[in-house]
């Protein structure tokens, strides 16, 4: 299945992704996030990564509850944040009504549609009532292996399409972006705002 091969690759490369991921500037885009919450409200981010935005979540007085598939991840999140990142699938998510924000950037395009319609489900359903998604995926149509991961893409049709299929949940704004990766500059993504309604 596409998902121990994803989870090897961070696994083998967590050191090496963390680097490059751990100081892009995503400013703008926390920001934006964190104004759509209740001041010193809670957040879940699902696919934590290197830590970078749970550093800055804690920063503004955010409750964060983090996770992550790798392992190596997780314990380099951990030690970056001092907080106890969880180990976790994204398919695992059960709780109910606990978060006021999803933070899921650049995490869930590793899962296939049919992954991600059960797994937008649950995310659904952990949000408060009015709760906010924040996620991105690389823009465009493809589906399938890339680099040794598998990546599901979208374009505002294709995605506007997919979430006429999943309940209690509206897409409140789609924004374009360019990598903020150095050397990354053409590739484009497709930045969504969702809220449980």
């Amino acid at each position: 299945m596409s998902e121990n091969k994803t989870l090897d690759y961070y696994n083998k490369n967590a050191s090496s992704f963390a680097e490059k991921t751990i100081d892009v500037d995503f400013h703008d885009t926390q920001k934006h996030f964190q104004e759509l919450l209740p001041e010193q409200g809670y957040i879940l981010d699902f696919g934590c990564g290197s830590g970078r935005d749970i550093k800055y979540f804690l920063s503004q007085n955010f409750r964060v509850d983090a996770i992550d598939g790798s392992e190596e991840l997780c314990r380099i999140a951990s030690d970056y944040t001092g907080i106890k990142v969880k180990k976790m699938l994204f398919q695992e998510l059960d709780e109910i009504e606990k978060y006021d924000g999803i933070w899921a950037c650049s995490s869930i395009l590793h899962l296939t549609q049919n992954e991600l319609k059960t797994v937008f489900g649950k995310m659904v359903k952990a949000l408060k009532r009015d709760g906010i998604i924040y996620t991105s995926f690389k823009y465009g149509d493809f589906e399938g292996e890339r680099n040794g991961r598998y990546f599901t893409d979208f374009t505002e049709e294709k995605f506007n399409k997919f979430v006429q299929n999943i309940e209690n949940i509206k897409l409140k704004e789609v924004w374009i972006t360019y990598d903020v990766r150095p050397g990354r500059g053409e590739e484009k993504w497709l930045n969504l705002i969702l809220q449980k309604n």
